[in-house]
C-alpha cells in the first residue's frame, strides 16, 4: 500500500510540476495523425511529424495542432509558502503524558572480548613472513 501511494504522489508531483504531463497528450497526436492519413494516405509519420512540430503553419485545423504534445508549453506549477513574522505555536505540556523509558543494550557486554574491540581495525604488521 506505501508503496501504491508512493507511486501515485510521485505521479502527480512530476504531472504537475514538469512537462510529463504533455505524454497525456498522445492519444490526441495519434488521432490527429489518422485524420491526415486518411486525408493523404501517402503521408508518412515523419513527414506528419515534420509538417506539426518543425514548420508548423496555421491551416484550418490550427486549434488542433495546438492540442498535440510538446506544441504549446506552460510554466510548470509553483508553490510558495511563506510564515508570517509574528507566527509562534504555544504547545500547552498539560495535555501531555511523560513517557515510561526502557533502557535496551545495546550490546552484551559478557560477549564483548576488552582487548578484542580495540584492536580488529589496525593494519598487518608485516606482509610477508
Amino acid at each position: 500500500m506505501k508503496k501504491l501511494i508512493s507511486i501515485l504522489l510521485l505521479s502527480l508531483y512530476l504531472i504537475s510540476t514538469t512537462e510529463v504531463y504533455q505524454l497525456l497528450k498522445i492519444p490526441t497526436l495519434i488521432e490527429h495523425y489518422w485524420e491526415h492519413k486518411k486525408l493523404n494516405p501517402e503521408m508518412s509519420l515523419t513527414a506528419f511529424l515534420k509538417t506539426h512540430y518543425e514548420n508548423p503553419v496555421k491551416d484550418g485545423d490550427y486549434g488542433k495542432d495546438q492540442k498535440l504534445p510538446f506544441v504549446v508549453h506552460s510554466a510548470p506549477l509553483a508553490l510558495i509558502f511563506t510564515v508570517h513574522p509574528n507566527f509562534y505555536f504555544e504547545a500547552k505540556s498539560e495535555n501531555y503524558r511523560p513517557l515510561k523509558s526502557h533502557k535496551i543494550p545495546s550490546k552484551d557486554e559478557d560477549f564483548c572480548y576488552k582487548g578484542f574491540t580495540g584492536s580488529v581495525w589496525e593494519p598487518p604488521r608485516a606482509l610477508f613472513i
